[in-house]
């Protein structure tokens, strides 16, 4: 039975998740993993040498430079081919984020994380610079919080969610790189809604949100429908979502 990989330490997640050339080829999607995408990163784009990003990934050096090799065959392929790149998945871990203050979730608890400023739904996502939190237990909320994002950015706000143990976000628009990122975390989405976010988080709770699933971020306005219920998708927010291949385990 083969032994499984050790995780590796990533820094968090990209902002673009899918490359694709104008004139495509009919072949198959190539898939670069977060840990490769990391590797490209610490190496060609920071300047690391193979011993630093070893540290840095927390692995040997030999199993960086495999895994480089590898997210470097796999982006010739994706240029000479003209082929899609896409990243996700792989043998990972999150770099450990700034969530002291947030405390551990508790036991059959889904916490909700909603775009927040003024007491209401803040309509672009990637430009948040407040969540606020609320844990659900049985359909009600027992608890609240307001947190800043330290930081902007698709894959930095999906880190931080994933870290605060976030299972469900509300928001109003998002683009398709946070949606990535935010399905990568196992974190589900209910976007497109505006108003007061005490109201939504209630909402969500109880399994009556209304919401677009198709919310798109669109920085000359938000116009975003509510014609869609979330009935009983509440129950399904916040456990089970980590794919067997991340090493997190939240």
């Amino acid at each position: 039975m083969p032994r499984k990989p050790h995780c590796r330490r990533i820094g968090g997640y990209p902002d673009c998740w899918v490359f694709s050339p104008e004139e495509r080829s009919q072949s198959d999607p190539v898939v670069l993993t977060l840990d490769e995408f990391e590797t490209v990163r610490l190496l060609d784009r920071e300047g690391l040498t193979q011993e630093e990003c070893a540290a840095r990934m927390d692995v040997a050096r030999t199993t960086v430079t495999a895994i480089y090799e590898n997210a470097r065959r796999k982006i010739a392929e994706a240029l000479v081919d003209g082929r899609e790149l896409r990243i996700r998945g792989g043998s990972y871990t999150l770099e450990n984020q700034e969530t002291d203050l947030i405390p551990e979730k508790g036991k059959n608890t889904m916490r909700i994380a909603v775009t927040y400023e003024n007491g209401e739904i803040f309509q672009h996502f990637g430009h948040t610079e407040q969540f606020k939190l609320y844990d659900v237990s049985d359909g009600k909320i027992v608890g609240e919080q307001i947190v800043p994002t330290n930081g902007s950015g698709h894959g930095a706000l999906a880190g931080f969610l994933k870290a605060a143990q976030v299972d469900a976000l509300i928001c109003g628009g998002i683009g398709m790189g946070a949606q990535n990122a935010l399905a990568e975390a196992g974190i589900a989405l209910y976007g497109g809604v505006t108003g007061s976010a005490d109201a939504a988080a209630k909402a969500l709770a109880e399994g009556v949100l209304r919401f677009d699933p198709d919310a798109k971020c669109d920085h000359h306005g938000h116009e975003h429908g509510e014609g869609h219920a979330c009935g009983h998708h509440a129950d399904d927010c916040g456990h089970g979502h980590c794919a067997d291949h991340h090493c997190e385990g939240n």
